[in-house]
């Protein structure tokens, strides 16, 4: 009798604590390669986090030595076990893109090495950690493919035109302390701090107000692609619901009266 295949919830881990939400990829002795149901259940947990008015900052990372090692090639069951197979692949609804749209922000915790579509990942998030003894794998030229899953659009804003055209013409891989003189990655620190630090910056994030976090989100990413004048007048219309909720008042209160505000998300 086969073996039945493991289910993706048991590859794509869900918590939520402390108005943290974490996602872990955990397919270690697959080294947390991406299968086709993964791609539905790390999607699924994403906008489960955005939707979810206690959530204030989420968490994707891995389990054990990798933090995601890109789709996984061998199973087939991404797109049908064919090359060719992979043209049905909607990258549309698949987390780099999803990531894209969330309003909740998004920290990654490159608890190990990542290359592909792992990196692509990581780069969609707002914020990411490296462990000091991790990667990331650019290779994606190098298997007859390119940076398929937001890269081409990232690249180019984190590092400008011709740092990001070298690493992905050359398919090059870059050792931690490379990505953070770069500046793909925010912090380097030891591999068994990144846990702890993408947790105590997530938890900075959740104390300020989670609507206003959100609205900045919002206006960070419309920013991207709008003249100054245009993205001005969209922020004052960001604004004024602003002023009109409960956390908006705590807000000013707290600093008045010199104390720590106790944010709502009302």
């Amino acid at each position: 009798m086969a073996e039945a295949a493991p289910q993706a919830e048991d590859d794509v881990l869900y918590t939520v604590a402390d108005h943290v939400a974490t996602i872990t990829i955990n397919r270690e002795q697959q080294r947390n390669t991406i299968s086709g149901p993964m791609l539905d259940a790390v999607t699924e947990r994403m906008l489960e986090a955005d939707r979810d008015p206690e959530v204030r900052c989420i968490i994707l990372t891995g389990k054990g030595r990798f933090f995601c090692a890109g789709l996984d090639l061998t199973s087939g069951q991404i797109g049908g076990s064919s090359a060719g197979g992979f043209s049905n692949l909607d990258l549309r609804a698949t987390p780099p893109t999803v990531m894209h749209n969330l309003d909740t922000p998004t920290i990654c915790a490159l608890n190990g090495s990542a290359a592909g579509y792992g990196m692509d990942m990581a780069l969609g998030c707002d914020i990411r950690i490296m462990a000091d003894n991790a990667k990331l794998a650019a290779a994606f030229t190098a298997r007859g493919v390119l940076p398929e899953s937001g890269g081409t659009w990232l690249l180019p804003r984190l590092l400008g035109w011709e740092k990001a055209a070298e690493l992905i013409f050359t398919g090059r891989t870059l050792k931690a302390e490379e990505c953070r003189v770069l500046g793909l990655v925010a912090h380097v620190v030891p591999a068994d701090e990144v846990a702890s630090k993408a947790q105590a910056l997530a938890a900075e994030i959740a104390t300020n107000a989670p609507l206003a976090v959100q609205a900045a989100k919002r206006m960070m990413r419309m920013g991207m692609n709008e003249t100054f004048n245009d993205h001005v007048h969209h922020v004052f219309l960001q604004l004024l619901p602003l002023f009109r909720t409960e956390d908006f008042k705590e807000g000013m209160a707290s600093f008045l009266e010199k104390r720590p505000p106790k944010f709502k998300g009302k």
